[in-house]
């Protein structure tokens, strides 16, 4: 089993100040940007920016909060041309030292999701990548781009179009044929 190595840019947690606030700015070279756009199989990536503070929270845990702006391009679901789309979320972590245990088969997901557990690293980089993958858009639509509709069938046959996989306009056009039959 491999141990991931923290980033240049990540702090000892024990290095850290218990009464000062420790903060950041990250704001990658170019180069970074495209390994990164790579990564995550981007078109683009501009002006990626991570500032924020790490500070104490209590005896033993540490709080990190801070904003992630950027410029992404990816491509459209539809049409597959670039769409740009400019990103700026805030971003919070809680690291406790002390969690439940998480070594039983099932796990539910906490109520709180920026709760993590609090290892010997605090790295920025890391979470500012993390934090970009969860707040890209799923389905980029570029301007004026729409799904057709889809036509399925064997050759010869009556194609079914999307209308005819509703069942229940069906069933409304045989009840307004029952209700007219009843008049």
């Amino acid at each position: 089993m491999s141990v991931a190595l923290p980033s240049k840019l990540a702090y000892r947690v024990m290095d850290l100040p218990n009464n000062s606030i420790k903060k950041f700015d990250l704001r990658p070279e170019p180069a970074q940007n495209d390994a990164t756009a790579a990564k995550l199989n981007l078109l683009g990536l501009r002006k990626l920016r991570f500032t924020g503070q790490i500070q104490s929270s209590g005896k033993s845990d540490w709080r990190l909060t801070g904003t992630i702006g950027a410029t992404v391009i990816q491509p459209c679901t539809i049409t597959l041309e670039p769409v740009m789309t400019r990103i700026d979320e805030s971003v919070e972590r809680l690291f406790v030292k002390e969690m439940s245990d998480l070594c039983e088969e099932e796990i539910e997901m906490p109520e709180d999701e920026t709760v993590e557990p609090l290892g010997t690293w605090i790295d920025p980089e890391a979470i500012m990548i993390e934090s970009l993958c969860l707040t890209l858009p799923e389905y980029p639509r570029a301007e004026g781009a729409t799904l057709g509709e889809s036509i399925y069938t064997q050759p010869g046959e009556a194609p079914m179009r999307d209308e005819d996989a509703r069942p229940f306009a069906g069933l409304a056009a045989l009840k307004d044929q029952l209700k007219s039959g009843d008049e």
